[in-house]
């Protein structure tokens, strides 16, 4: 195996008495897309920033590219590019000065910082939009910019926090397209996210966090086939309890979740089920039959219950 760009042992943050990181172990590989996942103070977040060299451990081992980032912080903080979840573009800059700038405090020369900024606006698809002010933009080239800002370094880790958060669905297809052209370019890349099928069309890997620890570690097909079955079958009787009807579909599917809103019934075949279900008698409202996704799985493992 390649050198690890990310080595986490036993990996713990505190603050104070409240432990929001206890004891995972994470490993990155040069050139995959490596997901974090997992609901409001899971400590995905907090993990990130650690990665990122902005928040020593608590305890654990860590090392990024190869280094201790206690000792080293500013020579990693040198290879990394951070888009955050909020975009912090300065809106007194054009669009070209936000790369020109970001570029100089590298050390980059004039020169070098003009040329990786034409590639990027090509990259991104603003060239067109260069001299325009920040204000003048769309979000979703705003966040295309953030990327674009991110990679002003030529860095040999990404770090994306939620990247397409906010974005309409033609704005996330566009930065889900150029984040992939990155990862064949061999950008190794760190991301969260609150969509399932982003994580699933985008990472190589990735973990599940639930309450300061990994739940589960895999790729998205692996971590299907091990926590869900190949398909679900929802079924809604209408404004009611569906709770009593539980017991009445039991033995139809491998297993059956009971919601507010209807039924879900995982097996190989959900219309087999569904089939099963209507040969005792049950006329459900309604019915859909669907893949399992990765919202399943971690659903399955982290919960239900709203976390704010």
């Amino acid at each position: 195996m390649d050198e690890l760009l990310v080595e986490a042992r036993g990996l713990r943050k505190a603050f104070g008495t409240v432990e929001a990181v206890r004891g995972i172990d994470v490993e990155v590989r040069p050139g995959e897309v490596f997901g974090f996942l997992g609901p409001n103070g899971a400590g995905k977040s907090t993990t990130m920033r650690m990665i990122a060299t902005v928040s020593p451990p608590t305890g654990g081992t860590l090392q990024v590219l190869g280094l201790d980032p206690t000792l080293d912080g500013p020579r990693i903080r040198g290879r990394l590019g951070v888009c955050p979840q909020e975009d912090t573009l300065d809106v007194e800059l054009s669009v070209r000065e936000n790369l020109t700038v970001y570029g100089r405090f590298f050390g980059m020369s004039r020169s070098a910082v003009r040329t990786r900024a034409d590639e990027l606006l090509d990259f991104v698809k603003l060239t067109e939009k260069a001299g325009a002010k920040v204000d003048d933009l769309s979000g979703g080239m705003k966040r295309r910019l953030t990327i674009a800002r991110s990679l002003v370094n030529s860095p040999d880790l990404l770090i994306l926090d939620e990247p397409t958060t906010g974005l309409d669905p033609q704005a996330r297809h566009t930065l889900w397209d150029q984040l992939y052209r990155l990862k064949h370019a061999g950008v190794t890349q760190i991301l969260t996210t609150h969509y399932m099928d982003e994580a699933e069309q985008l990472c190589d890997r990735l973990v599940v966090m639930h309450d300061g620890r990994i739940s589960a570690l895999g790729s998205p097909a692996e971590l299907i086939r091990r926590y869900s079955t190949r398909e679900v079958a929802e079924l809604r009787f209408g404004v009611v309890d569906h709770a009593p009807y539980e017991a009445q579909v039991t033995g139809c599917a491998e297993r059956v979740e009971v919601l507010p809103d209807r039924l879900l019934l995982y097996a190989d075949s959900g219309d087999a089920a569904v089939s099963a279900v209507h040969a005792r008698g049950l006329e459900p409202a309604q019915v859909l039959v669907r893949r399992s996704s990765l919202e399943d799985v971690f659903l399955t493992l982290t919960g239900r219950t709203l976390v704010d």
